[in-house]
């Protein structure tokens, strides 16, 4: 019966994925704002600082969930590989709130969206997936989607740009990577990360040197902790609610709440380039995501 059965998912379901919507939802909001406070801050204070100070508020509010699953960093599963995803994630948020002195909200954001289609090349490469021709079709779509957002040339080409786009292609590693690391409790994940980040910003601030904030402005580094740490949290517990290729989609919904606080705290407004960038990524990366859920949809049910 294909697309027809009767019976799919039952009333409990429904509701565990509408929660697990909008828990992703309320992560994107969490996250624009996070990094809506971080270019505010880096356009004072070293980007070491910020990074530093950032992981602290994280790690503080994620403290009392660390200490009740102490248990989940004991026999950690491939130290290596947990390493370099530290070291990844670490460097990945550097480039991004590094970006983001120089450029729009919604422009940073724009590229993170193609972190998707860098996703399916890696997976392709590094993973064995394989790559259909409307794959392949899908994803230079959305590679044309980002350049028409960058707009490449020799005025357009600029450092942070390319650093925006690093900052993509190093979330999409960060993703792939985590992929090999399944059997890892999230609590360890997202500890490692903000420990990663505060070990990093300690190294970039020495050559910047600290500038003592005042006593209000000290609030800003909390909340950029704060909402980092309450977007990993909203995200695990959506993911945990409903399947992947339900609640993953909405992550697109982070350029409209980008685009919204910029304009609300810049005065950033997106150039046309950017906004058809947008629609082509994005079109791009939901073909892929509803492909996904498809096919899952109509693989054999597994058997023990």
């Amino acid at each position: 019966m294909g697309l027809f059965r009767k019976i799919s998912i039952g009333p409990d379901e429904h509701g565990a994925q509408a929660a697990g919507i909008v828990l992703m939802l309320l992560a994107m909001l969490a996250f624009s704002f996070a990094d809506a406070v971080g270019k505010k801050v880096v356009a004072t204070y070293p980007v070491g600082e910020f990074l530093l100070l950032r992981a602290i508020a994280g790690l503080v509010l994620l403290a009392p969930l660390i200490w009740r699953q102490r248990a989940a960093f004991i026999r950690l599963e491939r130290p290596g590989l947990q390493l370099a995803r530290m070291l990844v994630s670490a460097f990945e948020v550097a480039a991004f709130f590094l970006a983001t002195v120089y450029l729009p909200l919604a422009d940073v954001i724009t590229f993170y969206l193609a972190s998707a289609l860098f996703v399916s090349v890696g997976a392709a490469l590094f993973l064995g997936e394989t790559i259909d021709r409307a794959r392949a079709i899908a994803i230079l779509v959305g590679f044309a989607g980002v350049l028409i957002a960058l707009q490449p040339s020799p005025q357009t080409m600029s450092w942070p740009a390319l650093i925006a786009i690093l900052a993509s292609v190093l979330f999409a590693a960060l993703m792939l990577i985590t992929r090999f690391l399944r059997r890892t409790p999230e609590i360890a994940l997202a500890t490692q990360q903000f420990i990663g980040t505060a070990l990093l910003g300690s190294v970039l601030l020495a050559p910047s040197g600290w500038i003592a904030p005042p006593p209000a402005d000290w609030i800003w580094f909390v909340l950029a902790g704060v909402g980092s740490a309450a977007g990993l949290l909203c995200v695990n517990r959506s993911l945990r609610l409903a399947p992947a290729s339900v609640v993953v989609p909405y992550q697109y919904t982070m350029i409209i709440f980008a685009a919204a606080l910029g304009w609300l705290f810049f005065g950033d407004v997106p150039t046309l380039s950017t906004l058809v960038g947008v629609v082509v990524i994005v079109g791009a990366g939901l073909y892929l995501a509803l492909r996904d859920r498809k096919t899952a949809d109509e693989a054999p049910p597994q058997t023990n």
